[in-house]
């Protein structure tokens, strides 16, 4: 699954920056179609005359540009702040949040201004001292595919690892962890990856690596010493369905082995959807099997002002009881941070 872009774009001020300037060089040198651009937040050029067409094009598309803004957005309950990266993912997830939230080209994007970006974290950390300030680096975004280009995530990993009071964390549905695994952590970042259900992955999580995969990774990424979490999600109820997350946890239990008596952290989302999200699913996937039917759903009114369709009390409390129990037996050690 590894990233190659099938084009790339150069916001002219990320040519400033070292970082930029070995991208582009690397890219060129590669034979891959680079371009110029004013600005890393309006690339028009992207092929593709339908929804879908652009997104799939959009999804081969790399941006290098300079994050502008270095005030951090909020990531309430799982963070203090946002840590800005990257953009959108190589992924091709059906069910993903971010449909609504990245437009109708949803390209990756990576920030060459790294020492800006970190030297506005510390400025948190300062702030906040002397309690301890925690960044999620994934929030909008996966940011594994773009590590083998930038190396990013590796000096973010070391610049948090050398803060008293600053702590990183991040989620992945990616594999290609190995330049990581060195990386001087110190037991200050918590690297997360996002499972699921290999049925659940086959039929919506497009572009990524099957379960086997990733629990392969995130053994490695346990025999490193990071501290360790699973987000789980989204949990779909179908024929068959708690067995099938049964054996995922059971399975995770037993290939982490020794490494699952360590702190290890679940985040637990059962799928919703909203109906902005569904108009968008249905013009890039029209042929889609997520179940979005509104009759089958509660409709419950979202902190951020809006409405999104989940699945009913008595569903939810069925998943509590399942993971309650099961987590309880495999992972006694486990703290579950939320099921939503």
């Amino acid at each position: 699954m590894t990233f190659v872009p099938g084009r790339v774009f150069f916001e002219r001020d990320a040519l400033k920056y070292p970082l930029g300037e070995k991208l582009y060089r690397q890219f060129t040198g590669e034979g891959i179609p680079v371009s110029l651009a004013a600005s890393h937040n309006r690339i028009t050029e992207i092929p593709g005359k339908t929804p879908r067409e652009a997104y799939f094009e959009s999804k081969r598309t790399l941006v290098v540009g300079v994050r502008r803004t270095l005030k951090f957005e909020t990531c309430k309950p799982s963070a203090h702040y946002q840590l800005p990266l990257c953009t959108s993912c190589s992924g091709k997830c059906e069910y993903c949040y971010l449909h609504t939230t990245l437009g109708n080209r949803p390209y990756l994007r990576v920030y060459v201004n790294v020492d800006e970006i970190l030297a506005a974290a510390e400025t948190y950390i300062k702030e906040q001292a002397p309690e301890i300030t925690v960044f999620e680096g994934a929030a909008t975004s996966d940011p594994i595919p773009a590590e083998r280009y930038t190396g990013s995530l590796k000096r973010t990993i070391e610049f948090f690892g050398a803060r008293e009071l600053g702590r990183f964390r991040f989620v992945t549905k990616h594999t290609e962890v190995d330049s990581l695994l060195d990386a001087d952590h110190r037991g200050h970042t918590r690297f997360r990856f996002s499972i699921n259900t290999q049925r659940v992955i086959k039929k919506y999580e497009h572009g990524t690596p099957g379960i086997d995969e990733r629990l392969e990774a995130a053994a490695k990424v346990a025999a490193s010493g990071y501290p360790l979490g699973f987000i789980i999600a989204p949990i779909m109820v179908y024929p068959g369905w708690e067995d099938q997350y049964r054996d995922l946890i059971t399975g995770l239990k037993k290939r982490l082995g020794a490494a699952a008596e360590n702190n290890i952290t679940f985040e637990l989302i059962s799928h919703r959807f909203t109906s902005r999200a569904k108009k968008r699913i249905l013009k890039i996937f029209p042929s889609t099997t997520l179940p979005m039917d509104e009759g089958e759903r509660k409709y419950k009114y979202g902190q951020f002002g809006y409405g999104k369709y989940v699945y009913p009390k008595e569903t939810l409390q069925e998943m509590d009881f399942l993971f309650s129990r099961e987590l309880e037996r495999n992972f006694p050690g486990s703290r579950v941070e939320y099921l939503v």
